[in-house]
């Protein structure tokens, strides 16, 4: 819920939200929401391409190859491309059911990695990967350019080892 008031996606009654010292109100809200990159605990996936997946909303003309090929590296995808027989071109199914969950985890983190912005929110976004896999993307996340702010929702702490500064939340409140 605290996530879903900083996204802007549930109105408050109560206080305010600060973004760099100014109020985050209705006629800003759209201005925000578009600097931010969300991988969600449940990724969605069209019934498509895993390029396209990953390049999610741009038309196949405007897809950027090595962009495509930084955000597979970053999200530790390479290897498990390369064993598909038609590689990127691989179709996932619908809603992503030919993949497994961390396969389908990774596949949203190369997206939110692809698009690029000011603020990444994983949202228990590595909750479905192997302790390996885990590691690896979380070693990605402290590697980010330090322009990116991160805001990470985790149960497990070894998510959030190289975090800042931690917010924890108990029985509705934070303590």
């Amino acid at each position: 819920t605290l996530i879903d008031f900083l996204m802007g996606l549930l109105p408050f009654k109560k206080g305010e939200i600060l973004i760099d010292g100014l109020a985050l109100e209705k006629e800003s809200v759209s201005l925000w929401q578009r600097k931010i990159l969300h991988v969600p605990q449940n990724i969605f996936l069209s019934d498509t391409s895993i390029r396209n997946n990953i390049a999610f909303g741009e038309t196949e003309d405007l897809i950027s190859e090595k962009k495509i090929q930084k955000s597979i590296e970053a999200a530790y995808l390479v290897d498990f491309i390369n064993s598909l027989p038609d590689g990127l071109e691989t179709n996932v199914g619908e809603k992503g059911l030919k993949l497994s969950g961390g396969q389908r985890q990774r596949i949203g983190i190369a997206r939110a990695l692809y698009k690029g912005g000011e603020v990444l929110i994983l949202d228990e976004a590595t909750n479905s990967l192997d302790m390996e896999t885990e590691k690896n993307i979380i070693r990605t996340i402290n590697n980010l350019d330090r322009n990116i702010t991160l805001l990470i929702i985790a149960h497990n702490l070894s998510t959030i080892e190289g975090c800042d500064q931690l917010v924890i939340v108990k029985d509705g409140n934070i303590v």
